[in-house]
């Protein structure tokens, strides 16, 4: 079979059907950017008319990024999705779910937060499964809690998803959310690693 071999000449078709076939005006500088990663990790165009997000938020994480803030991550698979040789200080990426119990009066993955707490100020959040976690973290946030430099909130599903990136969107943390129910764990993942870097692909 005839196919594209080179690595970096479909990254280069690709990046360019997502911007023939999307529209993309609404997103100032290097958020058009991030965008265009996040449609890459879904293969879905459309998604660009379901992306909300904060003025300043993508200045926001970048720059903690660059000041070698942590990223907290909801779920393992978020956290795997994040290319470390992207990351522009060796930032340290952490997902605390494997160290909680069994659920309690809230889901593990609420509970998890609650583990981010001495770290949290000025971090950037990577929210791609759980709407518990989103919830939580605002609670957390909203009660006086530690403010995280920027939250990527893309929770997947049906309970809870819309409802918790709506929430986000209603605070005043800088935010970036796929309105909806889609989202996961490659698309805040993809988000994370084109705020890490200017380079593309």
């Amino acid at each position: 079979m005839t196919y594209e071999k080179d690595g970096a000449e479909i990254y280069r078709q690709s990046f360019a059907t997502i911007r023939a076939e999307s529209s993309l005006d609404r997103f100032p500088g290097g958020l058009e950017r991030v965008v265009v990663r996040m449609i890459h990790a879904c293969g879905m165009v459309d998604l660009a008319t379901d992306v909300a997000f904060s003025p300043g938020v993508y200045d926001a994480a970048y720059d903690a990024l660059q000041a070698g803030a942590p990223i907290f991550c909801d779920a393992q698979m978020v956290a795997s999705g994040i290319t470390r040789k992207r990351l522009p200080k060796d930032n340290d990426v952490i997902c605390t779910l494997p160290h909680v119990g069994p659920a309690g009066e809230n889901t593990r993955s609420a509970m998890a937060v609650e583990l981010w707490r001495d770290r949290l100020e000025g971090a950037v959040v990577a929210i791609g499964n759980a709407p518990t976690a989103l919830f939580h973290l605002l609670d957390l946030v909203a009660a006086g809690g530690p403010r995280p430099a920027a939250v990527l909130g893309i929770p997947v599903g049906f309970i809870g998803a819309a409802e918790s990136k709506e929430a986000l969107i209603s605070s005043d943390l800088e935010h970036l959310v796929v309105r909806g129910r889609r989202g996961g764990s490659a698309i805040v993942a993809a988000a994370v690693n084109a705020l890490a870097t200017v380079v593309e692909q």
